[in-house]
């Protein structure tokens, strides 16, 4: 049995913009060399769909990587720094189990379904606003989407989307290891808490006028039950913002990346809601956002290699989904495959995400309206990539269209 520091290991440069703007060459090379496992600058990256797997399962070995991205950042004194080390990702056993029962309640599939409506007409108003432009940055416009419909949920003022837009695209870069930007993170951080504040303190002083139940109402009532604190209602406020906003929006940009260089699928996207639905899933496996950190609690021996109690793990899933070993064809974009391996987009285990139904219903609702109202899409300029490590996605990607 060899330890993970034994291993001759390919070595993945998460760190490069190369990588960051086409990753699966190199995964493909590494994966050759060693199966499931390779290098990086801040750890190591399993990079195999199966491995990935068995491994974000062994919910007693793992907790998320948070502590160690504040002790890289040398953020322990920050307010960023309090934060990461005390969302919902960030905890494990009891105090983790105890905060997703309050929450769940507020994320089922039929609770997603509900908000549909409110999710339709939230992108119908945008394009009734954007789409006379005949051109834009779809990364911005594909930003304001899911800031809006978690305003109109809460009932919260409209006009603050600005100001959390900023805070809240500082913040989608709080893994990427990039100690430069503590000062934009803190900063971004304590604006959110304030906003975050400010509505559960009006809403102690004012219950909604409407009648309306939301999810500040549960927190609150949770409260009162003695199910969560005062300090813990902030966080997840915080983090329920945060976590919404990167999945939808970069979801949403990098499948119109995708669709405008496929139009006989853009066009069935707008024709056929089901069609549109197929293209989400399939862009889940195909193209993802996000990396996954972990730290291992204890000691774990999986397929020979023993990885020892306190390492970094970087679970690679937007490499993942190409993985030839797991899906066939894995290199084509086909929303009608056959499942015969599911994604892993939305993590696996006890942190496996809360707000997948949430997020799928608005990616599913976006898509079906931007094909319907924005015809014949062309990306018509340059365009990035944001870092691999943080949640990863296009920065920027100026398109020009038809009107329908």
């Amino acid at each position: 049995m060899q330890t993970i520091a034994e291993l001759d290991l390919p070595v993945l440069p998460m760190e490069s913009p190369a990588f960051a703007a086409d990753p699966w060459p190199a995964a493909r090379e590494a994966r050759e060399q060693h199966p499931w496992l390779a290098r990086v600058g801040f750890g190591y990256a399993v990079n195999q769909h199966e491995a990935i797997k068995d491994l974000l399962m062994l919910d007693d070995a793992m907790v998320g990587a948070y502590s160690g991205i504040v002790e890289l950042m040398e953020a322990g004194d920050t307010d960023w720094g309090r934060f990461q080390n005390e969302h919902l990702l960030a905890r494990s056993g009891e105090s983790h189990k105890r905060i997703r029962d309050v929450l769940a309640p507020a994320f089922t599939p039929r609770q997603a379904n509900i908000r549909r409506q409110l999710m339709r007409e939230v992108i119908e108003q945008q394009l009734d606003e954007w789409a006379p432009k005949g051109a834009f940055d779809f990364e911005l416009f594909a930003s304001f989407f899911p800031i809006t419909v978690m305003c109109r949920l809460i009932g919260a003022p409209t006009d603050a989307i600005p100001e959390l837009r900023s805070s809240l695209e500082a913040l989608g870069q709080s893994t990427a290891l990039d100690k430069s930007k503590l000062p934009v993170l803190d900063k971004a951080y304590q604006t959110m808490e304030a906003f975050a504040k400010g509505l559960i303190d009006e809403r102690r002083r004012a219950p909604r006028a409407d009648g309306e139940s939301d999810i500040i109402d549960m927190l609150l009532a949770a409260e009162a039950e003695g199910k969560i604190s005062e300090a813990e209602i902030l966080n997840v406020m915080v983090f329920m913002f945060v976590a919404g906003y990167d999945t939808s929006k970069n979801a949403l940009t990098l499948l119109m990346w995708v669709l405008a260089e496929r139009p006989d699928m853009y066009r069935r996207c707008g024709e056929d809601f089901e069609f549109a639905r197929k293209a989400v899933e399939e862009n889940f496996r195909f193209i993802t956002t996000s990396t996954i950190p972990r730290l291992t609690a204890r000691d774990i021996e999986y397929r020979g290699v023993t990885i020892p109690k306190g390492t970094m793990l970087f679970f690679m899933v937007q490499l993942a989904g190409r993985d030839a070993g797991a899906f066939s064809q894995a290199e084509e974009f086909l929303p009608e495959r056959p499942h015969e391996n599911r994604h892993v987009a939305f993590s696996r285990g006890m942190h496996m995400c809360l707000g997948q139904h949430i997020a799928r219903a608005q990616i599913e609702e976006g898509l079906h309206q931007i094909c319907k109202r924005l015809k014949n899409p062309r990306i018509t300029g340059d365009y990035g990539w944001r870092p691999i490590y943080g949640v990863w996605g296009l920065n920027g990607l100026p398109i020009a269209f038809d009107q329908a």
